[in-house]
């Protein structure tokens, strides 16, 4: 690969250092992210330059526009903590795991009261089960013949037999 002129070099990096800004400020490319690959797109240079590279013997060397790649990411980052998301999909990216988060969180408290509910229900069937049973138990002793009496119904309003008043 033919080495490029320092002329060239200086007019690559200040071509990544406007696309940087660009991307940085926020001005992603649709369909792209704000990374490496579509710095290097945009800038129109080779993506391979901001890696490091081997020489022959083996030794590593930095790549041409290393310390840029290296610059970018730190300054993406920076970006970041202070919760700026300069790139467009990764911020509905984010905000999207935030409300599906959300959404988690409410659909487990809703499956906790419907089972509230559910166990609700059931006891109450029981309960209702249970005094009906009764109740005909009641009738049936009522109805059937026996030495119990029913005692009379009064429509005057008295005491009620034995009363100390």
């Amino acid at each position: 690969m033919a080495r490029i002129s320092d002329e060239t070099r200086r007019e690559n990096e200040a071509a990544i250092r406007h696309v940087m800004d660009r991307l940085l400020a926020g001005e992603v490319p649709t369909g792209s992210k704000c990374d490496i690959k579509t710095l290097a797109a945009q800038a129109e240079v080779a993506r391979t330059g901001f890696y490091p590279k081997k020489n022959r013997d083996g030794s590593p060397r930095p790549g041409p526009y290393q310390h840029l790649a290296q610059e970018f990411e730190r300054r993406l980052a920076e970006l970041r903590e202070t919760g700026v998301i300069p790139d467009p999909r990764a911020a509905q990216i984010e905000r999207l795991k935030e409300q599906v988060s959300g959404l988690k969180e409410r659909l487990a408290a809703r499956d906790v009261q419907i089972d509230g509910l559910t166990d609700f229900r059931e006891r109450a069937l029981s309960q209702i089960a249970a005094q009906r049973m009764e109740i005909e138990r009641l009738r049936g002793t009522l109805a059937a013949p026996s030495n119990v009496s029913a005692l009379p119904n009064s429509s005057r309003p008295s005491a009620p037999y034995g009363s100390c008043s």
